[in-house]
């Protein structure tokens, strides 16, 4: 079976520095997988080599059959790849409806709908479509976020820390409708995350990274190992 996404021995650098070194992961098809680290481990500069915002300096990344080689994130993007950044990044200006129709530009013009399971997942955004963006809550805006990502028709969703700063209720929808994804959907999830308790109930496999390594790779099951904290201990 193909994996639906799978890096192989990436370096990424910034300038000298060198952010990511022989970095190797694979996302199975409809499975979750958390990559988990302390800060400035290089969490973040991995799924910005996946989605084409950062160019690797070595090694390949593989999505279904296709290496990516330098193909730009727009590219990737219709390919299927959905990308929830770090801090949301939602339009402060636009509608929670123009917000989710941002979606439609890699789209052909029969799909440019917005599908009605997104709205099931997160009932906020339907009862708040005429609302601007800025004017939601942080929680409300990641599930918009979330929901944005959606409307691509994404094979693979990656998420870039989906707890941070968000009060626990919305922690729980979130990873509910990650599970309805992943069950439901077929969909294979990739998330950065620091939330342990998160990581252990929702994720399938699980990577740990320190200083731009990765340090441990297994099932979900292994966050309760004592090798495997220590590497995720501030």
């Amino acid at each position: 079976m193909t994996s639906a996404l799978s890096i192989d021995a990436i370096d990424l650098h910034y300038g000298a520095a060198q952010a990511l070194k022989k970095i190797s992961l694979t996302c199975e098809p409809g499975r979750i997988t958390a990559v988990l680290g302390r800060n400035g481990v290089g969490k973040s500069s991995t799924l910005r080599a996946i989605t084409g915002i950062n160019h690797i300096s070595s090694g390949a990344i593989t999505f279904g059959s296709e290496v990516l080689k330098k193909a730009a994130p727009y590219k990737r993007a219709r390919m299927g790849i959905g990308y929830v950044p770090q801090g949301r990044e939602i339009f402060p200006l636009l509608t929670v409806k123009e917000n989710l129709e941002t979606g439609y530009a890699g789209l052909k013009r029969g799909e440019r709908n917005i599908p009605d399971y997104i709205f099931e997942l997160f009932p906020v955004l339907k009862s708040m479509l005429g609302r601007r963006g800025g004017d939601l809550s942080g929680g409300q805006q990641q599930q918009l976020a979330i929901g944005r990502a959606l409307v691509t028709r994404p094979k693979v969703l990656v998420l870039d820390e989906p707890t941070e700063g968000i009060q626990p209720s919305i922690i729980k929808d979130i990873g509910r409708a990650l599970q309805f994804l992943r069950d439901e959907k077929g969909m294979t999830i990739l998330l950065v995350e620091q939330f342990l308790d998160f990581c252990r109930e929702i994720a399938d496999d699980i990577y740990v990274m320190d200083r731009g390594e990765i340090m441990h790779s297994g099932p979900a099951s292994d966050l309760d190992r004592d090798d495997v904290r220590r590497h995720l201990m501030v």
